[in-house]
């Protein structure tokens, strides 16, 4: 125990740390510029002086240690004296323009001037210009403001990892300006406007449109993108949403934000969104009333399910709606239809790789804690670049490496690329073979652990040749061996696992080999996920073959819980995936689709396809909030409110639930509420007044959830395995499919880009985000470039057996020869309106790997 006395107040302590943080521990403030809680110590701005009984001159409280018996004082004559000084130098240049400057209110320069009480200064001096530079889309710089207390620098270096902003020249020429020199050349995650203490760099969204003391409210809430489930703060006045910031302290993301959950939040307030529902009439959807359209909804669905049976009807769910949502939606499609046609979009990867690896391990086996890869001596990435698709999980494996851990991939991730000292990027189609002699010599080296003799029976008959892999991978015998000496002596190792792994051909049989790595190697597993709560759509039930909590479907002593907690009958057999619905619907077995915040038109591969299917219904109903492709074919739709207009949770990858509240008002209805209404004009009455009271039915019902509620889930307790009753064990048998992709050599494929600035068609909706990535482009490497005669910017017909588009060229190095990369986000650009898809038996998701594309250049 350490003993100090500060300003007269006696502190007991732990362990040693510094002066500001003992202080601040005991509510003392010593004020500070450049030192900030996320940063490591600086000790620049000397702002944070403080006298030490003993000591002969000021000390530094943000990087002096605490001893036991020290005496301090933080606030004496002599200190505001020095302080004074500090201050004064720095307004020789910092301009008076605080009526002006959008940081005023929260500038913290503006706080300590204020206190300590400086009038004027002495300096004549003629104060620095440097224009005001608005090159790039979401960020303003003005550097007349700047102090250099290189906060900026340190985050962008040291947390983020980017290193797109440095210190320039030396001495009193100091300034700070983007690395390449323009333009920032970043990942534009903004974390830099956080941490900025004056207003030097600052958000172009709310510029000259507020001051802090005119917000109205804010509400801690979770971030509607990604499955990492970042803690934000929606700022509003005048119910509209000004500003989204990160919430220091927080468990998931403690402060910091990518591009998308900082400034995509304008599709909230976009002037396309739905506010009425709209009919099909006289084949064009017309405007209509809300009793007009849920009368009509319910007696077609009544007479469907009457004609064909309630197997003619299916329903698809959403991974951006909430947990209260989706359960009232599978209750609604069970209950209400009588059918278990449910799935989503989690079924294009999340879904069955989870259910394969949980079958192989048990429950929860992929639930870990995203900060636990931060303390990972190695961390092994496979089928995505995990700094894109999930950006602050991706910051932990950059912070694991700065850690000193070793960051070991299976292809090129380009987020990682400085963080990767040991990389195998094997020929295309190939990664099988790989996985397949990554296991046959940590086997040799290590040994089988004995703990699972069902997967070690699996792998007995494995025999790869470590000495054929350079011939048939085209890697270096010698990178092999380092990769697998690595993994081999990790104590502690993670394995990250995107959606190419899972969506490629054999894909179950991938993903058996690297649940066998997995478990020689004794690690964790994290299964990257692209949607808010994608992971509680699954929990609440919305797949075809399981009720809420996963207790299957077939199991009659599971099946009894929920009809006497439901009070009626349900089907025993599962039902139709995604991919199955959209089949019976062109075949015309399938009668009617109800689908709630999800556009299966762009987001499943084969869009001609899914077409064919929808256009074949007799009935379709799209809830939503934009008219997106797929509700421009419905026959009615209906207008729900979206992330930041109701209250309700999500669960993110780690399985955390988090509230989500509700931070702006406007006229229109939950999408459970909606639900609710058309159940009741069925005939079958869901009556709840709020999200609260469906999710205590949900903790009623679900074995997983017990005894949960919103108190636990604000105090932030809610993290696997709850209070609940997972199920627990793994299989008697592991099913695979190794079948596998074959590479004719000079053709190229086409590759799903997955880009830090989009995430499926809402995104597009965002103007700051297409500000920064503003149309889709064909990424192709240097040779194929050079091959084909083409160039940065010049336009080419792409073309496979299912279309052809125009897109404008980038080349890229980080791009395999062989690859064409193409993001699925910009509308009548997708990607998968060119791909064709085969079904893995195993894990139901579509295998996109084989896609074989033309590239033409096209002559304007």
């Amino acid at each position: 125990m350490i003993t100090v006395t500060i300003n007269g107040k006696e502190i007991k302590l732990e362990k040693a740390v510094t002066v500001l943080e003992a202080a601040r521990s005991a509510g003392i403030k010593i004020p500070t510029l450049c030192w900030h809680e996320q940063l490591e110590k600086y000790g620049g701005c000397r702002l944070c002086l403080v006298e030490v009984e003993k000591m002969p001159r000021l000390q530094t409280a943000c990087t002096l240690m605490v001893a036991d018996g020290m005496i301090i004082r933080t606030e004496t004559d002599t200190i505001a004296e020095v302080r004074r000084g500090v201050l004064e130098f720095l307004l020789i240049n910092h301009p008076l323009d605080c009526p002006y400057c959008d940081k005023a209110g929260e500038c913290e320069l503006q706080d300590l001037v204020e206190k300590y009480g400086l009038t004027k200064g002495r300096f004549r001096e003629q104060k620095r210009k440097v224009p005001e530079a608005l090159e790039d889309p979401v960020l303003v710089r003005n550097m007349e403001r700047c102090i250099v207390c290189t906060r900026c620098v340190r985050m962008c270096e040291g947390v983020q990892g980017a290193s797109a902003i440095s210190v320039i020249n030396r001495g009193g020429h100091s300034h700070i300006e983007p690395f390449s020199g323009g333009r920032f050349d970043c990942e534009y995650c903004g974390n830099c406007v956080s941490v900025c203490p004056v207003g030097a760099i600052m958000s172009r969204l709310h510029r000259h449109s507020y001051r802090p003391w005119q917000l109205g409210s804010e509400t801690k809430t979770v971030c509607p993108y990604c499955g990492v489930g970042c803690t934000v703060v929606v700022q509003v006045r005048d119910d509209i949403i000004k500003r989204v910031v990160p919430k220091l302290g927080t468990v998931v993301n403690n402060g910091l934000l990518c591009s998308r959950g900082r400034f995509g939040y304008e599709f909230v307030g976009n002037k396309e969104r739905l506010t009425t529902p709209l009919i099909r009439k006289n084949g064009l959807l017309e405007p209509s009333t809300w009793e007009e359209a849920i009368r009509l909804i319910a007696s077609r669905l009544s007479e469907i399910k009457d004609k064909h049976g309630s197997n003619a009807i299916a329903g698809i769910a959403s991974p951006r709606c909430t947990n209260e949502d989706n359960y009232v939606f599978q209750k609604f499609m069970r209950v209400a239809v009588g059918t278990n046609n449910i799935d989503s979009t989690a079924r294009t990867g999340f879904a069955g790789a989870q259910g394969f690896i949980e079958n192989i391990f048990g429950q929860g086996a992929t639930g870990n804690i995203i900060s636990g890869l931060a303390n990972s001596d190695a961390v092994f990435v496979i089928g995505g670049d995990p700094t894109t698709i999930n950006p602050i999980l991706g910051l932990q494996i950059r912070a694991c490496s700065r850690r000193g851990g070793n960051i070991l991939t299976v292809g090129h991730m380009k987020g990682l690329r400085y963080y990767t000292p040991l990389e195998l990027r094997p020929s295309v189609n190939t990664e099988i073979a790989l996985l397949e002699g990554i296991v046959s010599a940590l086997m040799k080296k290590k040994g089988p652990p004995g703990s699972h003799p069902v997967l070690e029976a699996r792998l007995k008959d494995l025999n790869a040749q470590e000495a054929d892999l350079p011939r048939i991978c085209g890697i270096q015998g010698k990178d092999f061996s380092r990769f697998i000496d690595t993994l081999a002596e990790a104590a502690t190792p993670s394995f990250v696992i995107g959606k190419d792994m899972i969506q490629s051909k054999g894909g179950s049989y991938g993903l058996f080999l690297v649940s066998a790595i997995n478990y020689i190697v004794n690690g964790r597993i994290y299964l990257l996920s692209e949607r808010a709560n994608e992971q509680g759509l699954l929990d609440m039930g919305c797949a075809p073959d399981l009720f809420p909590g996963y207790r299957p479907i077939t199991y009659p002593e599971f099946r009894k819980r929920y009809e006497n907690a439901w009070k009626t009958g349900l089907p025993d057999k599962p039902g139709l995936t995604i991919f199955e619905m959209m089949e019976a619907a062109k075949a015309g077995a399938l009668k009617c689709i109800y689908v709630m915040g999800e556009n299966p038109v762009f987001n499943l591969p084969h869009t001609k396809d899914v077409e064919a299917g929808l256009k074949n219904l007799s009935f379709l109903v799209v809830q939503d909030i934009f008219l997106t492709e797929t509700a421009k074919m419905a026959d009615v739709v209906l207008p729900a409110l979206s992330w930041a207009e109701k209250d309700g949770t999500f669960t993110n990858m780690e399985r955390r639930i988090q509230l989500v509240k509700k931070a702006v008002h406007r006229e229109g209805m939950e999408d459970w509420k909606i639900l609710s209404e058309i159940s009741s004009n069925m005939g079958v009455r869901m009556n709840y007044s709020d999200a609260e009271e469906i999710f205590g039915e949900i903790c009623r019902v679900s074995p997983l959830h017990r005894d949960l509620n919103y108190e636990e889930i604000e105090k932030g307790d809610a993290i696997y395995p709850y209070k609940g009753e997972p199920l627990r064990g793994s299989t008697d048998e592991i099913h695979i499919e190794k079948s596998a992709g074959r590479e004719e050599r000079g053709k190229l494929y086409l590759r799903v880009e997955r880009p830090l600035f989009h995430s499926g068609t809402l995104s597009r909706k965002a103007p700051a985000l297409v500000n920064i990535c503003p149309e889709a482009v064909a990424r192709i490497s240097p040779a194929t470039a050079a091959a084909l005669s083409l160039k940065d910017g010049d336009i080419v017909r792409a073309s496979s057996k299912t279309g052809a588009l125009e897109l404008p060229v980038a080349v890229d190095e980080a791009i395999d020869d062989s690859a064409v990369m193409l993001s699925n986000n910009f509308q009548g650009k997708g990607a998968f309106s060119l791909m064709e898809y085969e079904i893995d038996p195993v894990t139901k998701a579509p295998c996109l790997d084989s896609n074989q594309i033309i590239l033409e250049k096209v002559n304007r």
